[in-house]
């Protein structure tokens, strides 16, 4: 099977080493991206970890395709033990790291212990050099890209970066790349704020020397289809469905409070091409979906927002303003927080006052989050840790904020929301595509399990590879047996490996069936659970039935 080359570098912030260990038969069976990140983390991180104290690490990771020129690769995965879920938990962000890390010479870039002091390290094929940078105390992540520029002749598409929400430990920061493009979910900008980690560089010429050899093709065919598709997608990323989900199914409206949003042509797919200006992209890839936006009148530019970004800061909100949206996707990318937990924990607020549809509140709570500031100090917890004290219900799932896509009415998605190791996100399972298509009833959650759990071993095996989840009409199940070199059951087993990892390693701190609930009611959700479970081969608590075996793991030193 095809897989990323390049040893792990692991750099320890308080000895201020750093040290390579070959790790080929680990490569072997978990491939790159969120496997060989999560196998790493299931061994390393000890299971009873503090997110916030140094025995916590971070893992920045590639796959194979990663070394190839083709559409639809230009991603990367982290990895870590989440401040927001306290399980573990991958994310992944798209823009121009991937092709420089890999230029780096490894695979995988593992962050161990904590520093006295904030520190940028810089990663070249050379070796690794450690900054104290006190200067970049509280700095936003633009300043942070302009200050690598002007020091190191490094821009955006070198580094990723924590703003003041990561330093201030809000739980659900981010850790930004080519300063828009976010490891958005599960706070893992704050373990590198507690880390002490202000931003990470990656350069060099190593990669022709790793030897992946990507087949062609269908490399050139799907960088030619992505070139010249002609969807929505490519004008207005994923809020071109946006009306059609108000209309037909639901947008979660001022804090869950209605299940249609009264003006949401205004914050949707035409209201955001209206305000695009250019086309963006990711490295190397052809589709260019992306959505640099600018309003003439304010002269605000930002990049977005996407589809959760209009749910999160729009109709949760109650925000009719598609420049409203624009703000706040703005501020979260500036100061490095995910816009799922930051927009929903803001409309959480805005419920607890009455304030619906106040924008300037809105962004004002924004801004005092990332700084923990007043009311803000309680919000950085999130939603799971504050409801209380708001007086709001608590819409969560394993403590991470809710994406778009309402469980209330798509029953599929909602199962996955309940099961998924990560919490209520919209990519771990992906059940909402089929019903949204029709090509699965909405209603019910019986007999869907199955289902499920091909769909979550196909995405963490997509976020191996590392595969963007915007080719999928391109990067068929066909062409990935010819990419990988491997039959799809194969590549679907990996994901399957990945998925039992997260969840024994969740096992062990605590997590069982009680966390595999929703806070709202769906028809036969516990009889659900039960069948995923089976389909799972998992005990009927929820945990994993033998502890996994693994080897070429190597011993941490």
């Amino acid at each position: 099977m095809l897989h990323a080359t390049g040893p792990l570098l692991t750099v320890d912030i308080g000895e201020r080493t750093a040290t390579k260990t070959e790790i080929d038969d680990l490569l072997e069976s978990y491939v790159g991206g969120r496997a060989l990140a999560t196998a790493l983390a299931h061994e390393r991180i000890p299971f009873d970890a503090d997110p916030f104290g140094p025995e916590n690490r971070a893992y920045l990771s590639t796959g194979p395709l990663q070394q190839s020129q083709m559409s639809f690769t230009g991603r990367m995965n982290m990895t870590s033990l989440s401040p927001l879920t306290d399980g573990l938990a991958s994310t992944n962000a798209g823009g121009f790291l991937s092709r420089n890390f890999a230029d780096a010479g490894i695979s995988v870039f593992e962050v161990v212990g904590e520093s006295d002091e904030l520190l940028a390290i810089h990663v070249t094929d050379d070796g690794v050099e450690f900054e104290e940078v006190p200067e970049l105390e509280e700095a936003t992540v633009p300043a942070v890209s302009d200050h690598m520029e002007d020091e190191h002749g490094l821009g955006p598409e070198n580094c990723i970066a924590i703003g003041p929400a990561g330093e201030n430990l809000v739980r659900f920061a981010s850790v930004m790349t080519f300063d828009s493009r976010a490891f958005g979910r599960g706070g893992l900008g704050a373990v590198l704020g507690a880390k002490n980690v202000k931003c990470v560089t990656f350069e060099g010429d190593a990669a022709p020397e790793l030897e992946v050899e990507i087949p062609d093709p269908p490399e050139s065919e799907i960088h030619r289809e992505a070139a010249t598709a002609d969807d929505r997608m490519r004008r207005q990323g994923t809020t071109g469905g946006t009306e059609f989900i108000n209309d037909n199914f639901s947008l979660p409206t001022r804090y869950f409070r209605e299940y249609e949003f009264e003006h949401a042509e205004n914050i949707g797919g035409d209201a955001v091409e209206a305000k695009k200006y250019e086309k963006g992209t990711c490295s190397t890839c052809a589709y260019a979906c992306k959505l640099p936006t600018r309003d003439e009148e304010t002269g605000l530019e930002t990049e977005g927002p996407e589809f959760e970004t209009v749910y999160s800061f729009g109709s949760m909100q109650g925000m009719d303003d598609i420049v409203d949206v624009m703000k706040g996707n703005d501020r979260c990318d500036t100061l490095g927080m995910d816009t799922i937990s930051a927009g929903v924990t803001v409309a959480a607020y805005l419920e607890s006052k009455d304030e619906f549809g106040n924008a300037d509140l809105a962004h004002e709570i924004t801004e005092k989050i990332a700084y923990r500031e007043g009311v803000g100090d309680l919000l950085a917890e999130g939603v799971d840790r504050c409801h209380d004290e708001l007086g709001v219900d608590n819409l969560t799932v394993k403590g991470m904020e809710f994406a778009a896509h309402d469980g209330r009415v798509l029953h599929g998605q909602g199962l996955s929301y309940a099961v998924a190791n990560r919490g209520a996100d919209h990519m771990y399972g992906g059940m909402l595509s089929l019903e949204y298509s029709g090509e699965l009833d909405p209603e019910g959650t019986l007999g869907k399990a199955e289902q499920l759990v091909t769909e979550e071993n196909y995405n963490a095996f997509r976020d191996t590879g590392v595969v963007c989840a915007f080719g999928g009409d391109y990067v068929t199940e066909e062409r990935l047996e010819t990419l990988f070199d491997a039959d799809y059951a194969d590549l679907l087993a990996v994901g399957a490996k990945t998925v039992e990892l997260e969840r024994h390693f969740n096992n062990q701190r605590g997590f069982d069936e009680e966390e595999d609930r929703l806070p709202y009611e769906i028809p036969d959700l516990e009889e659900a659970v039960a069948e995923y479970y089976e389909a799972r081969g998992w005990r009927e608590d929820g945990t994993v039935t033998e502890s996994p075996v693994l080897e070429g793991v190597p011993a941490d030193d």
